[in-house]
């Protein structure tokens, strides 16, 4: 098989497009970041091109903390057109793969004109559907009374087109996945192949304190993460030595908001080195997660090989990593009381903790690395196109 990629930046595509090298089939992957940066996801450089002309200087904004909406959004949807044109005109001579898979948001030109040459076209989803993920996160932002757009419209527009024309839309977890069929898709095109979790960095380095109950949240510090009912519900925690430590960097959305919430006995520690995490959810007694939406949050994993214990909303993927009541609990978003209820639970029952720490160890022997990943697609690319 003859397999092509598309992705702006990096996420999970240069984990998928090894995964495609090992195995022989990666024609090309398309990128929006400059070598410089691509170089050490341990890509052959013939494999790899790049058009991070608008990404570049839009990267470079959102560092410095230019967070102009509007200037952002102009710069983001310049950047989707650019590089479709891009990958169009790169394609247009090359062999025709048998497969394209693009990043939600690529490849609507080159994905039509390549469908048109024989080739099948894949979206991969990383999170929910477009349309369901601008709605939530906009009812959170009336919610809080933040006045900030959650998206451009022209790209849920787009995105919405690329999935009317792709002939299957991967995403990572069942709730994704719901997401899509609740907006009308039909169930037998989406597709859920879980992420896979590179667990070398993260292994117990030690205990949480026992005279001590400490919490970790570890993730964007964003609406969308849903951080303001942890805060909520661990000020009515009943503990005499309680700690919440927060690890990420704030989001402009919460700028205006954490200042209303409770942050007595909460540290905050902004963004922390993969090692530093690695310590904090060893030392955890549990980490909460209390997403609004994400595709599947790959701190879960991280944390459950370190012997934290996971208290996640509905709404990450948490129920594809673990077991509700065994490695840890899942509760319904926006739910302050159950978020207490199941940090009292483990608060009041160091026995409870200790075997769900257990349990997490054990499950992490279960999760799939990114070989099974790449296992998985290659399954799914054969039955798409016919050919092994």
């Amino acid at each position: 098989m003859r397999i092509v990629q598309t992705v702006f930046g990096v996420f999970h595509h240069f984990e998928l497009g090894r995964q495609l090298h090992q195995r022989g089939h990666l024609q090309k992957i398309y990128s929006t970041w400059p070598h410089v940066r691509l170089d050490r996801e341990g890509l052959p450089r013939d494999l790899v091109e790049t058009f991070p002309w608008i990404h570049g200087p839009e990267m470079l904004m959102q560092r410095y903390n230019f967070h102009n909406a509007w200037v952002l959004d102009q710069t983001g949807y310049a950047n989707a057109l650019a590089f479709d044109w891009w990958t169009s005109r790169k394609l247009k001579n090359a062999p025709t793969p048998d497969a394209l898979i693009a990043l939600s948001g690529s490849s609507l030109k080159t994905g039509r004109e390549l469908q048109a040459r024989g080739c099948r076209m894949i979206c991969d989803r990383g999170s929910s559907h477009q349309r369901y993920q601008e709605r939530i996160v906009a009812d959170e932002y009336r919610r809080w009374g933040v006045d900030r757009p959650v998206t451009d419209d022209r790209d849920t527009v787009r995105e919405e087109k690329i999935y009317a024309i792709a002939d299957l839309i991967t995403v990572p977890s069942s709730f994704a996945a719901r997401s899509f069929v609740e907006e009308g898709v039909a169930p037998e095109k989406v597709k859920v192949i879980p992420y896979g979790v590179r667990l070398e960095q993260f292994v117990r380095t030690g205990e949480p304190p026992a005279d001590r109950f400490e919490i970790l949240f570890a993730g964007s510090v964003s609406l969308r993460k849903g951080v303001p009912y942890l805060l909520e519900a661990f000020a009515k925690l009943r503990h005499p030595a309680k700690r919440l430590r927060i690890a990420g960097s704030l989001h402009p959305d919460m700028q205006s908001v954490m200042g209303r919430l409770p942050q007595e006995q909460v540290e905050i520690l902004g963004p922390v080195s993969q090692p530093k995490l690695a310590e904090l959810m060893s030392s955890s007694h549990v980490m909460v997660l209390p997403s609004i939406e994400e595709g599947l949050a790959l701190v879960q994993g991280q944390a459950l090989a370190c012997g934290c214990p996971v208290l996640a909303s509905t709404n990450t993927g948490g129920e594809d990593l673990f077991s509700d009541g065994v490695e840890g609990f899942i509760v319904p978003v926006r739910d302050v009381d159950a978020l207490l209820d199941r940090m009292q639970r483990l608060a009041g029952d160091p026995a409870l903790q200790q075997q769900m720490s257990e349990a997490a160890l054990q499950r992490v022997r279960l999760i799939g690395g990114w070989n099974e990943y790449g296992d998985r697609w290659e399954t799914l690319l054969q039955e798409l196109t016919g050919k092994l």
